[in-house]
C-alpha cells in the first residue's frame, strides 16, 4: 500500500501552506501564508480563490465542522453563528489565526463570525466528534472550550508553555493536548482526574486521537512518532528520523495514519509500522488532512504547493486469489493456482473493497459492485443511496455496509435486505470492532451504552425481547461465529480489561434474563481474536501465545474440558502485539507489529473430526482417534457428543480420558425412564444450567422436581415463585426455608416478604412433607436431589 501524489498546477500558493481540509471527497480547501483561501475541485481540476485574509493575519489551523453536525438558530438552546442562519456540517470550517482569533468561514469564503480567543496566536483548533463544541489551544498556554455558536464555555487548561495541538476523545468528554514533552488527557468534568505521561524526549508538536480505534499518535522535535492506547500505554515507537515531524493525521476509519516531515510523507498502519515513504521535494509538510472516506490525503508544503495523494496498491486476498488496487480505478486480480492475471476497470474512484465467502465487494464513489470470485466478468450493481459507506463486513449469505452511524444489510445479488433501526446512534460508533454479522444474526454494540449489545435478525427485527444485553464493563470488540444453526449462534467479545467472553445469542425463559447463564468467560489477557470461516473454531492471541479453541461451546458444557480442547502455538516469532488477519480452514495468518505476515497451521485432523461430529458420525471420529496420539481429540468428541445427546460416543470418549466420574454419570442417565427427567439431568451434567433443567421438569409435568432443584441450590425466590402455579408444594418450600435458617442461618428471623406472607397460610408438618416427597420423587430421587 502506498500514496500516489499529484500536485495540481492550478493549486499553488506563493508561500508555505499550514492549513488544508476536505469539505467533501471532491472539494479541498487550503490556506497559505499568502493569506489566500483556495477551493480546489478534483473532478474538474478547477481552483477558485474564495477569500483573502488581511495582510497582517496568518492562518495557523483549520477544521471542518464534522459531517452530520449542524449549527442552527431559533428556539431555546440553539446556537447562532450569524444572522439566524443554519449551517450544516461540512458547509463550515473554523480557522485560527496569528492574532489570537478564530473565524467561522462558510464554503463560499464568507466570514460568519470572528472571536478573540487567545493572547498571542491561536495555534490549533478541533471540533468535537459530535460537532457540539470545539477546543482551541494558544500561545498563551490555554486550552479553551467553545460552544458551536462561538460562546466560551470554559478555560480548561492554563499552562506556562504554548499549546501546539489539541484533539478530542470519541465520547466528546475529554481533550488530549501536548504540553512540552508530555501528553495530557484532560476530562471536561472537573470531578475526574487528568492523565498525563512523558511521551517524547523533546517538545511534542502534533498529536491525534482516532474515534474508531481509540488510539493516539504523537510526534515532535525528537524526530520520532509513537502510538499509544487511550490510557497512555505505549504500543509502537518509530526509530529516529533525520528531521523533526511537523504534521500527522489519522485516517477517519482508523486503519492508517500519515506522518509528515521535511521532504517526507509516511503512510503507516494503525499498529505503527510503515507502509510506504514518499519524497516530495517541497520542504516541510505543515498540514495533513484525510478525506472522509479515508482514501485521499492532502498535504500543505513549505513551497506553497498542495499535494493530493490517493491510496493505491491496497492488497486483499481470499484463498488462491489476490486483489490489488493498482490505480484509483483499476483492480488487478492474480490467481496463484493458475498464475493467470485479470483486471477489473471501474468507472469511478474506488473507496472500499472486501473479499470473503467467495465474493468481492467493491464500493466506488457512486455505486457498489458485487463480483463472484468464480466468475468476475458480470458484477451485480447496487445503489449506495447517497451514503458514504466506510465499512464492509461479510458473512456467508449477506454483507453489511455502514457509514459509521447506520447499517444496511445486502444479499450477494445486490438486493437491500434490511436497514435495522438502532436504539442509539453516534458518529463513528459503527466500526469493525462494534458490529458483526452472521448468516442469520446481526450484533451491534450500543453507541451510547458501550457496555451493551443489541441483536437483530437479518430482516432487521430485534431478537428476543428487544432489550440491550449488558455486560459489567465496556465492550471493545465483538464477533459472531459463522457456522451452525441460528439457535446455536454465539458471540465472542472482549471487554476493556482484555477478558474474552462467549455469549449465547438466542435464549429463552429465565436464561434470557440471567447473564451468568448465557455469558461465560473463556480467556483473560486477550488481544486479537477471530472465528474460523468453515467451522466453530475460535483463534485468539493471549499472553503471546496463539490459542485455538477447537469447540468454544465447551465453556457452557464442561469448563473442566476447556483446556483439553484448546490447541496452542507458542513461538518468539510473533513478537509484540501481533494480530490475527485470517482464519481459513486450518490456516491462520498472523500479522506482526512490524507488518510482516506469519502463516500458522493446526493439524488437519481437528477439522476432519469437527466435520464428522457435525454430521453425527461420532463413531467414525472415534476410529480416527485410533491413529492419533492426542487426548484433545477424545475431549473434543466427548463434549460434542454430550451436547448432541450421543451418550454411547460420549461415554467411550470419556473412558479414553480416564474420566470415570463422567462415565458413571452417563451410565446412570440410561436408567432414567422419563425423557424429560433425563434431559433435565443432562442439562445439569452438561454445564449445570438450572433454568434449562427446570424447563424440562415442567415440560414433563414434574413441578416438584423443579422446585427441589432450586431448593437444593438455595434459589429461594424462584422456588416459592413456582408454588404460585403449584400451591400444593408450598409447605415443602416454607419448611426447607425454615430448616435452612435454623441450621445455617444461626436462627435468624425471616426477612423475605414472600416467605413471611406464606408462613401465615401454611402449617409445617414434616411427616406429611416426607410422605409427599417419597410418593412423588421416590427414595432414590430424594437422595440424589437433597443428598
Amino acid at each position: 500500500m502506498r500514496l500516489k501524489f499529484t500536485f495540481p498546477s492550478t493549486l499553488q500558493h506563493t508561500d508555505r501552506v499550514d492549513c488544508v481540509g476536505w469539505m467533501s471527497a471532491d472539494d479541498l480547501y487550503s490556506v497559505g501564508e499568502d493569506h489566500i483561501i483556495y477551493k480546489y475541485n478534483i473532478i474538474q481540476n478547477e481552483t477558485i480563490k474564495i477569500a483573502e485574509l488581511a495582510q497582517d493575519i496568518y492562518a495557523l489551523d483549520m477544521h471542518w465542522l464534522p459531517k452530520g453536525a449542524s449549527v442552527s438558530s431559533g428556539g431555546q438552546g440553539s446556537s447562532t453563528i450569524s444572522g439566524g442562519k443554519r449551517i450544516i456540517g461540512s458547509d463550515l470550517f473554523v480557522l485560527t489565526t496569528s492574532d489570537g482569533k478564530f473565524c467561522f468561514i462558510n464554503k463560499t469564503g464568507r466570514i460568519e463570525k470572528s472571536v478573540e480567543a487567545h493572547r498571542g496566536a491561536a495555534i490549533c483548533v478541533r471540533w468535537s466528534p459530535d460537532g457540539s463544541q470545539f477546543a482551541t489551544g494558544g500561545e498563551d498556554g490555554q486550552v479553551r472550550i467553545w460552544a458551536r455558536s462561538g460562546m466560551l464555555r470554559s478555560n480548561l487548561v492554563q499552562l506556562a508553555t504554548p499549546i501546539f495541538c489539541v484533539c478530542w476523545s470519541a465520547d466528546n468528554d475529554a481533550v488530549l493536548y501536548c504540553a512540552g514533552k508530555h501528553l495530557v488527557i484532560k476530562p471536561l468534568s472537573p470531578n475526574l482526574k487528568q492523565n498525563s505521561w512523558k511521551a517524547h524526549d523533546q517538545i511534542i508538536l502534533k498529536c491525534d486521537w482516532n474515534t474508531v480505534n481509540n488510539l493516539i499518535i504523537s510526534a515532535g522535535e525528537d524526530c520520532r512518532y509513537k502510538v499509544w492506547d487511550a490510557v497512555g500505554r505505549p504500543l509502537f515507537a518509530s526509530h529516529t528520523f533525520d528531521y523533526p515531524i511537523t504534521s500527522l493525521a489519522w485516517a477517519p476509519d482508523g486503519s492508517n495514519f500519515a506522518v509528515g516531515s521535511y521532504n517526507t510523507i509516511r503512510l503507516c498502519d494503525s499498529a505503527g509500522w510503515c507502509h510506504s515513504v514518499e519524497k516530495p521535494k517541497d520542504g516541510s509538510i505543515f498540514g495533513l488532512s484525510w478525506s472522509n472516506d479515508s482514501t485521499q490525503l492532502a498535504c500543505g508544503c513549505g513551497t506553497g504547493r498542495v499535494g493530493i495523494g490517493h491510496i493505491i496498491e491496497r492488497r486483499i486476498d481470499w484463498r488462491h486469489l489476490e486483489f490489488v488496487l493498482t490505480d484509483s480505478k483499476v483492480i488487478t486480480v492474480s490467481n496463484c493456482e493458475t498464475e493467470l492475471k485479470d483486471k477489473i476497470e471501474l468507472k469511478d474512484r474506488l473507496v472500499k473493497m472486501s473479499v470473503g465467502f467467495g465474493y468481492l465487494i467493491v464500493l466506488t464513489s457512486n455505486q457498489g459492485l458485487i463480483y463472484n470470485c468464480k466468475q468476475l466478468g458480470h458484477p451485480a450493481l447496487f445503489d449506495l443511496r447517497d451514503m458514504s459507506m466506510s465499512l464492509i463486513v461479510q458473512a456467508e449469505k449477506y454483507f453489511l455496509l455502514s457509514d459509521g452511524i447506520n447499517i444496511s444489510i445486502y444479499s450477494y445479488e445486490g438486493r437491500l435486505v434490511s436497514t435495522p433501526k438502532l436504539i442509539s446512534s453516534k458518529s463513528d460508533s459503527i466500526n469493525i470492532n462494534t458490529v458483526s454479522i452472521s448468516p442469520d444474526t446481526i450484533a451491534v454494540r450500543d453507541a451510547i451504552d458501550t457496555k451493551s449489545i443489541m441483536f437483530y435478525d437479518i430482516s432487521g427485527k430485534p431478537i428476543g425481547d428487544g432489550k440491550l444485553i449488558s455486560h459489567a464493563h465496556e465492550i471493545n470488540h465483538l464477533a459472531l461465529d459463522q457456522m451452525g444453526s441460528a439457535n446455536e449462534r454465539k458471540l465472542a467479545f472482549a471487554d476493556k480489561f482484555q477478558d474474552l467472553f462467549l455469549m449465547h445469542v438466542r435464549v429463552t425463559g429465565q436464561t434470557q434474563r440471567l447473564n451468568h447463564q448465557r455469558i461465560r468467560k473463556l480467556c483473560t489477557n486477550i488481544g486479537s481474536f477471530r472465528w474460523n470461516d468453515q467451522n466453530g473454531m475460535l483463534a485468539g492471541m493471549a499472553d503471546g501465545k496463539l490459542n485455538i479453541w477447537l469447540y468454544p461451546n465447551v465453556v457452557f458444557i464442561d469448563q473442566s474440558l476447556v483446556d483439553k480442547t484448546t490447541y496452542r502455538i507458542e513461538t518468539n516469532d510473533f513478537g509484540k502485539n501481533p494480530s490475527i488477519s485470517d482464519f481459513l480452514s486450518c490456516q491462520i495468518t498472523i500479522r506482526k507489529s512490524t507488518g510482516a505476515l506469519i502463516q500458522c497451521a493446526i493439524p488437519i485432523y481437528y477439522e476432519l473430526c469437527l466435520a464428522l461430529l457435525d454430521a453425527n458420525r461420532a463413531e467414525e471420529a472415534l476410529q480416527l482417534c485410533q491413529y492419533i496420539s492426542d487426548n484433545s481429540i477424545y475431549a473434543l468428541i466427548a463434549v460434542i457428543s454430550l451436547h448432541n445427546r450421543d451418550f454411547d460416543s460420549a461415554e467411550n470418549a470419556f473412558a479414553q480420558l480416564s474420566n470415570t466420574e463422567m462415565v458413571f454419570c452417563l451410565q446412570n442417565l440410561r436408567s432414567i425412564s422419563s425423557k424429560e427427567e433425563r434431559e433435565a439431568e443432562l442439562a445439569l451434567l452438561a454445564g449445570g444450567n438450572l433454568h434449562e433443567a427446570e424447563g424440562y421438569y415442567l415440560q414433563g409435568n414434574k413441578p416438584l422436581h423443579a422446585i427441589m432443584l432450586h431448593l437444593n441450590e438455595h434459589n429461594w425466590d424462584r422456588a416459592i415463585d413456582l408454588t404460585q402455579r403449584h400451591p400444593q408444594y408450598l409447605d415443602i418450600v416454607v419448611g426447607y426455608r425454615q430448616k435452612y435458617l435454623k441450621n445455617y442461618g444461626g436462627g435468624k428471623k425471616e426477612t423475605n416478604q414472600k416467605y413471611i406472607q406464606a408462613m401465615k397460610t401454611v402449617d409445617i408438618d414434616w411427616n406429611r412433607i416426607d410422605a409427599k416427597l417419597r410418593k412423588e420423587l421416590g427414595e432414590d430421587s430424594v437422595l440424589r436431589i437433597l443428598e
